[in-house]
């Protein structure tokens, strides 16, 4: 792609706008039509044009034109807008000659493809419309353009909805264009409708001298034109217009004129009408037919399409024509069929006759433009609900397709078949609502259609047959293109299937061919243990060669098949090739196909059965089964045998199959069954009973004696009771079972016994149905007198008083013992105790004979003496009973009577006691809408029913508690909006309501702030909480769920109840700490105290470990809000609970011994990961120690000066306890130590002490007060130090949030910049070339100039060349070619290199055998290494191998780049120049304050303030960009920046959007300080105000000159300059290199230049000044301090970036996404290399992976962001991307990572950071290895996608070129390795190289 800058001075006027916008272009995946697509964001597409040769695609869009391959890759990209325009005023240079102009978006107006020329003509709306001519290899390349157009290269409508359509003519010797268009503008009035242009000559679009559509007053006319067409002869404009004389109806016309009619002389036209439809919107012109959709009105919803047939078209226009060349424009009635249009003085003529056929191209003297006035009708072929706006069509095999598109985004797809049309396909391609636009293409093969809507293009299939898998669905697609190659068994186009001109082998949907079916089968079905015949009827069989045949497929089995026209034989398998039935079944059905080789023509199911195995499927009917199953089978009574075929053995009867249909007696009810019961069906227990059973159809057993046995299935086990045979008239007969008691143990009232029969031993009689006896005991199910009486009558049950009284069988109760009244009515209990005085009351009394029925009951119940009425429903015979009282007064109270007629009443020992419940008061009395407030009702007799609920308004209130007689909890439900609401309690029927004290609703609580964001896993940190209406929540909690480890699990698994209900007069519960609230998930909370209306108290919840946190919220009742919502996004997270170690090394149970005044020092682990020091407690005993300092390992207190007491009594000594939250750590005592007490001396001797030392006394009171003070000193001294330490950490701490948050804010407005610029990423081509050659600048394949007399060996030298490419791919040549010149001794390591990013450059379009070459350099490097030292391979690039190694990686990793880590690296990169750019920066020595290398680190203290400079851009500002007004864009600076630091950072954010190589250069422009109207100042470095003192002189600074914050400055091109440095690279085609602005601080004249510090050594006076020894040492001192106290820059600066450094190593090192393919098939081929050599130390694979990508190509794109990216990196941001990347590097080595005193400062910066990185890049390496492998067919898959994306010719040759000039150094060497090869020898390759050697030895040539 070319720069910006190769076409900007063509288009002065236009606004700086960045060329690559195309790398955020979206190529969105393909979906599962095959289709592709291509949109860019916030680009508006136009138009679409394709080149008929290569079907390279074009898109005119808004501001750009897109060059696409057809796969719709960018292939190339120009920027045409915006542009200082205005459609008022013709084009102009100086913005002052149109006032009204301002910035304009191009829309594209027309795009054409002149394929002669190989240009593409583009036009615009701005400037009038004029067009400009691009290279169609490259639309980059602007070809022309008119400087100073006329009015005759005015082209295309300047107004974007007026449409402009054109074809590009080719005749003999030039290109014409035609082109039309609407009315637009002012200025359009002048630029006639339809024009001929010219495209080459001096003035290209002018149609100066060129034929013209001349209107009179194109107004009148206002066409509006559709599509432009041609075919072989004419040209096609199809269009709009009203009528002429100002008539208001608008009409659809055609017209045409010849292609070699350069004047219009044979312009007609004729109207166009579809049946009464409206105006045409959209057409095509197919072979032989025109196209048009019309709609009713112009916004019509409805649409009809029209074909108009071309002959009849022309015809109509040669009538039009003939009448007004020879009749005067009259027809043969005389009235008017053609005229002269347009308002022209032209009129219809009277010409000899033959004049149409003399001129059929017009001439002078012939009148024109002709318009017939009579329309050309046809009729509608289909009728659609939306607007066409899109119409295209393609003829295949006769018929034709035409594909329409509509203003929603839908593609339909349309058979035009005869007169109609029909849809068959409609598919949503575009957006929906965005119209489908008239540039629907068709590639040259037919195969794929481009859609193009105004945000995207789709490449759609025309067909996609492949995608119907069968031939149903291929015909009922209904796609004309698709049918169903039978032979093939494909759905294929007819041109793919082979045989399709064959009658039967391409079936299609619209014959009335349906797909091959197996029409019948005889027979159906076969058995399975005979092989047959199988005959397969199939209309129309495809007819087969003779050496062809089709085959049968029974399942796995095959036969050979014979056919006789549609009828088909097969024979089956035999029975040891049949699989075996499934189980519990009687057949197997296999699928049966007939196939042509592997292809299924027909299929369908048969089924093998087996007639042994049906009787096995009903055990209880056996023949019946066998005779009615699907099968032909019989059954065999006497044998029990189910056979197939046509009889039993000999002598016994059959029962005949139900199909047998000449048989009479067949079926199921002609075998031997039982009917039936004949007796009864119930049999009492222990009763003696008879059973009897009907049977019939025995006349099959006739002569053959057999016993007979009844068979009962009891539960335990099979009863056996012996039968007769009593034979009755006919075939039937009585089995007569034997009398039997029976005695169960019955759990059930009633139990269901199957019985059979058997005859024989084993021979059982079929159940006509399912036969069952019913066995009872009345003794189960009736437990009283009631019970007894209301049982079933037929079951003869009676009460009976004898001994036990019971229920039994009747005649097993002695007659006296019968008790015909039941005892009197039992009541146990009755439910609820109490009832409101209105009754309505549900009461339930349970008891014993409590009626039989409920008629006895009916009437029979009191209560308290007030009758109740009994509910039917509800009643159970002599259990319950379930009445409904009636009201009572108040206080009534009595038991419960049941008075059944004729026995005494029942009365209950518990008394009912009517009472009246009392609603008194609320709490709380509000609470949010959300609900989930916990409501306390207060009142009196609350417990009145059981039937009680609770309602706030008309939400429910569900009671949460038993209800208490003077309380009711409920929680209440969410309630729309805040508000009032009334509580009622409903007790039954009775409602209470509490009027005088309404729940308020109030508005949710909302949570804003909560800190601190971290916690020890022990809990119990306090967290503030702050938002708004926080004090309506009833119970405010922290909440955490957990995922539980398995052991936990295995604890408890059953949910728990997050709400415990409580009993009456307890306390409220205390919520558990931790419940399992599902499987797998626990609950830890805390309740939260609320202390304000804004302001929770919280403690943190304590977790148990091993359980993983999933989630953090508050639960405020009903509303639940994520920790990170109401933290700003960020999360909470839990810290394993801190360590600390006891006080002594002896152990917990050893005094630690204090000495007063001391500071206790407590070593442990992660002890302020979860806390801050304040909230730290420490006690010794009953004393406070003060935390004076925590961090990560130690815990500094300052203990009580004296000894406290022990806590609680506890000991002898206090211990020392640290408190964090809910931790709590005892460490052991502490025992202080007190100085030692004096021992009694005796008298002698004190006198003699105190006379000895009444001498000394005054030295010694001296000594001790001068000590004592020192003492106090130190001490102060010492917390001095304590403060100023902890405030130093406070700093940096605060330091890092501020500038984090700044540089967030920045990176986020950068974020939205760059999502309108994009990442300004190289192009492929850039990218590869500085890869491959670094250092070698903007080209670093520079052709060598040509000398004169060598043009004649150009093409011969070009020659040579290809051959050499050719010899390349020799895989024997290029391996012999490397080795050989790796083993001159003059061949340098940078040869090695540069050859080999020759030689990819050479195969870059054959990856494939690149990567081949470099696998097998790779294993012979490999092996040289691995008898070495194999850790060694690859840590550095010696050899050709490592380089191509290194440009392989470059290739593969591009997209990765591109689409993955790009982003976090460009991140990176502006935030670290955002951060060094906010802190001064020394321009002579290059130190910053703000940096990561200590080496680069501004140590002096200097002063700075920052400045907003306002830059004016604009016309007349002197500015860099355009605009039609002046426009102020605020600059951030500092006041100590030089001149050309600010022009840099005003550049920088003047051209965010802009790639650094399109920016103009700092050394081209000035910048100039305005002040008031007329002061302008221009500024710079160095001038006469420069400050020089002893032969130093300062850089002038914004402070020197004083400009103060808000200034305007302008940026203005110096005058000495005049941009020729620039001009003239552009000339080469090399971009510049990189500025590099540190000035040099070498002498000039004997001054020296310095900025902020001076670089060198001080003066000798100075030193001299300095002349004692103590101030030399307090000098060095202080210089070593300097560092340390500076370190906190560098650890700010660190802290400050640390996010986007792990954002970067992330996106590098994760596997969330999909690793690329290039590193999964390069680690696997090191971990065969290392398979392969036995290597199994995984520290060696380790080191080969880490030398081979890591630190070969991420290291080298971390150092070098100008890599990829188009900027500029100053030294002071490499120099912390040498920090970076050195941190990178020690995160790849396996040794462990130590840190000491004397380690490097980086190494100290990420001492932390450094092991997880390790972490990250070992599971890196892990995943890859444990990922599924990399095919080598997918590696070269996708190597020869990337093949094609180095495409310039030109280089390549030039790399040859190179190539060879290094062959020819070693010409001799190569000749003898490949002469002494003996393949070689064979292959020529000694032979092959002097041939190129004499085509191009010595003759270097421009190529």
């Amino acid at each position: 792609m070319k720069q910006m800058k190769e076409f900007l001075p063509c288009v002065p006027e236009m606004a700086f706008w960045p060329p690559f916008r195309l790398l955020l272009l979206l190529l969105l995946p393909p979906p599962s039509t095959g289709a592709r697509r291509f949109s860019a964001p916030n680009t508006t597409f136009n138009h679409l044009v394709m080149e008929p040769g290569r079907g390279t695609l074009y898109i005119g869009a808004v501001n750009h034109l897109f060059q696409l391959s057809p796969e719709l890759h960018v292939e190339a990209v120009a920027v045409t807008g915006p542009v200082i325009d205005s459609p008022d005023c013709v084009p102009f240079r100086d913005p002052a000659e149109c006032p009204q102009a301002q910035l304009t978006n191009n829309a594209n107006q027309l795009l054409l493809v002149s394929s002669g020329a190989q240009e593409l003509v583009a036009c615009g709306q701005v400037r009038q419309g004029v067009c400009e001519k691009r290279r169609l290899r490259d639309v980059a390349q602007l070809l022309y353009q008119a400087e100073d157009p006329g009015d005759g290269q005015f082209v295309a409508a300047n107004t974007p909805g007026v449409a402009t359509v054109g074809l590009v003519v080719s005749l003999p010797g030039r290109d014409l264009l035609l082109v039309a268009r609407g009315l637009a503008g002012k200025l359009s009035a002048g630029v006639p409708p339809l024009t001929v242009r010219q495209l080459a000559g001096p003035q290209p679009f002018s149609s100066e001298g060129l034929g013209r559509l001349v209107v009179g007053d194109f107004s009148d006319y206002n066409n509006s034109y559709v599509g432009a067409f041609a075919d072989a002869h004419s040209a096609y404009f199809v269009f709009r217009r009203r009528g002429s004389r100002a008539q208001a109806e608008y009409r659809s016309y055609v017209a045409r004129v010849c292609l070699g009619d350069t004047n219009l002389y044979s312009y007609v036209e004729v109207p166009l009408s579809c049946h009464g439809q409206g105006l045409i919107h959209a057409a095509f012109l197919a072979p032989g037919t025109l196209l048009g959709a019309f709609a009713t009105g112009p916004s019509g919803a409805q649409a009809a399409l029209c074909a108009f047939p071309l002959a009849k078209l022309n015809r109509s226009m040669e009538q039009a024509r003939r009448l007004c060349y020879t009749a005067g424009g009259r027809g043969p009635s005389g009235m008017e069929e053609a005229t002269v249009e347009y308002g022209v003085t032209s009129r219809c003529v009277t010409l000899p006759p033959d004049s149409p056929e003399s001129y059929p191209c017009g001439d002078e003297h012939t009148p024109s433009p002709i318009a017939g006035r009579q329309p050309l009708e046809a009729e509608p072929l289909l009728h659609l609900g939306q607007p066409i706006s899109a119409v295209a069509a393609l003829q295949v095999d006769g018929h034709t397709i035409a594909f329409l598109g509509d203003t929603q985004g839908q593609l339909h797809k349309v058979f035009l078949n005869s007169s109609q049309g029909q849809v068959y396909h409609t598919q949503q391609v575009g957006p929906p609502g965005s119209a489908i636009s008239p540039d629907l293409l068709l590639d040259s093969s037919g195969n794929q259609l481009y859609v193009l809507t105004a945000q995207q293009v789709d490449r759609v299939p025309v067909a996609d047959c492949p995608q119907f898998p069968d031939c149903t669905s291929c015909l009922q697609a209904r796609d004309p293109l698709c049918g169903w190659c039978v032979l093939q068994g494909k759905c294929t186009r007819k041109s793919k299937c082979e045989r399709a001109a064959q009658p039967n082998q391409w079936l299609w949907s619209y014959e009335e061919d349906s797909c091959l079916h197996i029409q019948s089968l005889q027979p159906a079905q076969h058995p399975r243990q005979e092989q047959g015949q199988v005959t397969l009827s199939i209309p129309r069989l495809p007819t087969l060669a003779m050496d062809e045949y089709f085959h049968c497929a029974f399942g796995d089995y095959d036969s050979l098949a014979h056919v006789e026209g549609s009828h088909v034989t097969c024979i089956t398998p035999p029975q040891d090739m049949v699989p075996f039935n499934p189980p519990g079944t009687d057949h197997v059905t296999l699928p049966l196909a007939l196939m042509f080789e592997n292809v299924v023509v027909a299929d369908t199911n048969f089924s093998f059965y087996d007639c042994s195995a049906v009787r096995a499927l009903e055990v209880a009917a056996p023949c019946r089964t066998c005779v009615s199953s699907l099968w032909r089978c019989h059954w065999c009574p006497q044998s029990s045998q189910c056979v197939y075929g046509e009889h039993c053995p000999e002598g016994e009867k059959t029962v005949y199959s139900a199909q047998e249909v000449d048989i009479q007696v067949r079926g199921p009810e002609a075998c031997p069954q039982v009917e039936g019961l004949a007796g009864p069906h119930l049999v009492p227990v222990g009763w003696k009973s008879h059973l009897s059973l009907r049977v019939q159809n025995l006349q099959y057993f006739q002569g053959q004696s057999a016993h007979y046995d009844c068979w009962l299935e009891l539960p335990g086990g099979r009863q056996r009771l012996p039968a007769s045979l009593e034979e009755t008239a006919g075939n039937t007969g009585l089995i007569h079972c034997q009398d039997h008691q029976f005695h169960l143990a019955m759990s059930q009232r009633e139990l269901l016994v199957p019985i059979y029969v058997t005859r024989g031993e084993v021979q059982r009689l079929d159940n006509a149905r399912a036969l069952h006896v019913t066995l009872y005991d009345c003794a189960v199910g009736h437990p009283d007198c009631s019970h007894c009486q209301a049982a079933n009558g037929s079951l003869s049950c009676l009460w009976c008083g004898d001994g036990q009284p019971a229920c039994r069988y009747g005649p097993l109760c002695p007659p006296e013992a019968v008790e015909q009244l039941c005892p009197t009515p039992t009541i146990d209990s009755i439910e609820p105790l109490t009832g409101p005085p209105e009754g309505g009351l549900a009461l339930t009394i349970l008891g014993s004979n409590l009626g039989r029925a409920f008629a006895d009951v009916q009437d029979a119940v009191s209560v308290a003496g007030q009758p109740c009425r009994p509910d039917p429903s509800l009643y159970r015979t002599s259990a319950r009973i379930v009445c409904v009282t009636s009201p009572a007064p108040n206080g009534t109270a009595g038991p419960v009577q049941v008075a059944i007629k004729s026995r005494p009443p029942g009365i209950s020992t518990q008394y009912f006691t009517y009472q009246d419940p009392v609603l008194l008061s609320l709490s709380p009395r509000w609470g949010p809408q959300a609900g989930g407030t916990q409501l306390t009702i207060h009142g009196q007799r609350l417990q009145t029913g059981d039937n009680i609920s609770a309602f706030v308004g008309s939400q429910p209130c569900p009671i949460q508690e038993p209800v208490c007689p003077e309380a009711i909890v409920c929680r209440t439900m969410p309630q729309a909006e805040p508000g009032e609401a009334v509580v009622l309690v409903i007790f039954g029927h009775a409602e209470r309501k509490l009027l005088t004290s309404p729940f308020r609703y109030t508005a949710n609580p909302q949570l804003m702030a909560a800190e601190p964001s971290v916690s020890f896993r022990g809990g119990g940190r306090l967290i503030r909480v702050r938002g708004t209406g926080l004090d309506v929540v009833w119970q405010p909690l922290l909440s955490v769920w957990l995922e539980a480890e398995a052991q936990m699990n295995a604890l408890g698994t059953q949910p728990q109840d997050p709400n415990p209900r409580r009993s009456c007069g307890a306390p409220a519960a205390e919520p558990q700490d931790c419940i399992q609230i599902k499987r797998g998930l626990l609950q830890c909370s805390t309740v939260c105290s609320v202390n304000s209306s804004s302001l929770l108290l919280c403690h943190s919840p304590a977790v148990p470990d091993g359980a993983l946190p999933k989630r953090v919220f508050f639960a405020l009742d009903n509303v639940h809000v994520d920790f990170a919502s109401a933290n700003g996004g960020q999360g909470f997270s839990y810290q394993p609970n801190p360590r600390l170690a006891p006080l002594t090394r002896e152990g917990l149970t050893h005094p630690y011994r204090l000495k007063p005044g001391h500071v206790l020092d407590v070593e442990g682990e992660g002890l302020n990961l979860g806390i801050s020091k304040e909230e730290v407690r420490v006690h010794i005993g009953d004393g406070e120690c003060l935390v004076k300092t925590l961090t990560v390992t130690h815990l500094y207190c300052e203990p009580p000066p004296r000894a406290p007491l022990p806590a609680n009594g506890s000991g002898t000594l206090p211990q020392f306890v640290v408190q964090m939250g809910n931790v709590r750590l005892a460490l052991g005592p502490v025992q202080y130590e007190a100085e030692p007490t004096i021992p009694a001396f005796p008298v002698e001797a004190q006198v003699g002490l105190g006379v000895g030392a009444a001498v000394l006394i005054a030295a010694v009171l001296l000594l001790t007060l001068m000590y004592r003070h020192k003492s106090k000193q130190a001490l102060r001294d010492y917390q001095k130090v304590l403060v100023q330490l902890e405030n130093l950490e406070t700093g940096v701490g605060d330091q890092c949030r501020k500038e984090f948050t700044d540089l967030m804010t920045e990176m986020t407005d950068l974020s939205s910049d760059l999502e309108a610029s994009g990442i300004p990423f190289l192009d492929y081509r850039t990218y590869a070339e500085r890869a491959f050659f670094p250092g070698h600048g903007g080209c670093p394949l520079q052709p060598e100039l040509e000398q004169p007399g060598e043009e004649g060996r150009r093409a011969t030298v070009r020659q040579g060349l290809t051959q050499l490419s050719n010899l390349l791919n020799s895989k024997l040549f290029l391996l012999t070619l490397i080795h050989t010149l790796e083993e001159q001794p003059g061949f340098s390591q940078r040869d090695r290199c540069h050859v080999a990013s020759l030689l990819s450059l050479a195969l870059h379009s054959k990856l494939e055998y690149l990567t081949d070459i470099m696998r097998t350099l790779l294993g012979d490097l490999a092996a040289h290494y691995v008898h070495k030292n194999p850790k060694l391979m690859l840590r550095r690039t010696e050899t050709m191998v490592e380089k191509l190694l290194t440009n392989w990686l470059s290739i593969c990793l591009y997209a990765f780049l591109r689409e993955v880590a790009g982003e976090p690296l460009y991140m990176l990169f502006r935030a670290i120049k955002y951060q060094v750019d906010k802190g001064p920066v020394d321009a002579v020595t290059g130190k910053a304050k703000r940096t990561l290398n200590d080496s680069h680190l501004l140590r002096e203290d200097v002063e700075f303030q920052p400045l907003t400079l306002m830059v004016l851009l604009g016309p007349g500002a002197g500015g860099v960009a355009g605009g039609s007004e002046i426009q102020r864009v605020p600059a951030r600076v500092l006041d100590t920046d030089t001149i050309t630091q600010v022009k840099e950072k005003v550049l920088d954010q003047v051209y965010k959007g802009t790639p650094f190589s399109q920016r103009p250069s700092v050394h081209t422009l000035d910048l100039e300080w305005r002040s008031g109207l007329a002061g302008h100042l221009t500024l710079s470095d160095e001038d006469l105000t420069s400050v020089t003192q002893n032969h130093w002189k300062r850089l002038n600074t914004l402070q020197h000159y004083k400009v103060p914050d808000g200034a305007t400055v302008g940026l203005i091109p110096q005058l000495h300059n005049g941009g020729t440095v620039s001009q003239s690279l552009a000339q080469i085609g090399c971009p510049p290199g990189e500025n590099t602005h540190m000035l040099e601080d070498g002498e000039e004249g004997g001054v020296r230049l310095w900025h902020l510090v001076k670089a060198t050594e001080e003066s000798e006076g100075a030193k001299a000044r300095r002349s004692s020894l103590r101030e030399r040492e307090r000098e060095r001192a202080r210089a070593k301090a300097i560092p340390e106290i500076y370190l906190t820059r560098l650890l700010s600066m660190k802290g400050t970036l640390q996010k986007f450094v792990d954002d970067t190593f992330q996106a590098i090192l994760s596997v969330n996404r999909p690793v690329p393919i290039a590193v999964k098939y390069l680690f696997d081929f090191l971990d065969e290399l290392a398979e392969k050599h036995g290597i199994e130390d995984p520290e060696t694979l380790h080191i080969w992976k880490t030398n081979s990508l890591l630190l070969r190509f991420w290291v080298n794109t971390l150092k070098n962001p100008q890599l990829i990216f188009d900027v500029r990196v100053s030294d002071n941001v490499d120099a912390i991307l040498a920090v970076i990347a050195q941190t990178f590097i020690d995160s790849c080595t396996i040794s462990e990572h130590k840190v000491g005193r004397d380690s490097p400062v980086n190494k100290l910066l990420y001492a932390r950071e450094i092991p997880r990185y390790k972490r990250m890049v070992e599971k890196y390496y892990a995943d890859i290895h444990q990922s599924s492998p990399a095919s080598y067919q997918e590696m070269n898959s996708a190597l020869a996608e990337l093949s094609g994306n180095y495409t310039s010719a030109p280089h390549c040759l030039q790399a040859l070129q190179e190539l060879y000039n290094h062959i020819h150094r070693y010409y001799d060497q190569i000749i003898s390795a490949l002469e002494e090869d003996p393949v070689a020898q064979k292959m020529q390759l000694a032979c092959r190289l002097q041939q190129i050697a004499a085509l191009v030895e010595n003759k270097v040539t421009d190529l």
